[in-house]
C-alpha cells in the first residue's frame, strides 16, 4: 500500500503576482515555475546547477531553481526572465541580445539574461573579461558567448553614459 505525498501550502509572489499553490515538499523551484506557473523561461538542464538554465531571483539573489525547492521560496518574491515589468536593464539586455544575435537555440538566454542583470546591476564598471566571469556559471552550447558578452557590454556602455539614470518619476 502507497501513501500520498505530503503536500505544502506556499505563497509567493512570482513577477509581481502573488500566487498560491499546494506542492510537494520535494517539488524543485523550476518544476513549479514552468509546470504549476506557467512561465517557460527557466530551462531544466543539467539538474546539478551547473548549467545556469534555470537561474531565477528569489528576493533579488541570483539561484539555480534547479537547487532551491518551491517550499523555500514560501512568503519569498521571486522573478523570472517572463516578468511582465521589466527593469529599464533588463529590456536593454533582453534587446541588446536580439541586435547582437546573442541567442541562438535560446535554451540558455533566460538563465543568461538573469546573471546578465545581475552582472550590470552589481558590477556596473565590468569590462570584457569581468563580463566573461560574470557569466561564466551559465553554459550555451550554440553562441560562442562573443554575441553575449558584445550584449551586455553594449548595454554596460549605456548605463555608464547614463541611460538608466533615475527620472523623477521612478525616483518617486
Amino acid at each position: 500500500m502507497t501513501t500520498a505525498s505530503p503536500r505544502c501550502q506556499i505563497r509567493v509572489e512570482v513577477n509581481g503576482t502573488p500566487i498560491e499553490r499546494t506542492v510537494e515538499p520535494r517539488r524543485h523551484l523550476v518544476d513549479f515555475l514552468r509546470e504549476d506557473c506557467g512561465l517557460k523561461g527557466s530551462h531544466l538542464g543539467c539538474e546539478h546547477g551547473v548549467c545556469g538554465a534555470c537561474s531565477v531571483r528569489v528576493d533579488g539573489q541570483l539561484v539555480r531553481g534547479c537547487l532551491v525547492l518551491a517550499v523555500q521560496v514560501d512568503g519569498r518574491r521571486v522573478e523570472t526572465v517572463e516578468t511582465a515589468t521589466p527593469s529599464p536593464r533588463l529590456r536593454a539586455l533582453r534587446e541588446a541580445f536580439v541586435a547582437r544575435n546573442a541567442l541562438q537555440c535560446g535554451y540558455c538566454t533566460g538563465g543568461m539574461l538573469m546573471a546578465a542583470l545581475e552582472l550590470v546591476e552589481r558590477h556596473p564598471d565590468a569590462d570584457r573579461d569581468a563580463v566573461r566571469l560574470g557569466i561564466s556559471g551559465n553554459y550555451c552550447r550554440c553562441t560562442g558567448y562573443h554575441a553575449i558578452v558584445d550584449a551586455v557590454c553594449d548595454v554596460l556602455a549605456a548605463q555608464r553614459a547614463g541611460a538608466f539614470d533615475a527620472t523623477p518619476q521612478e525616483a518617486a
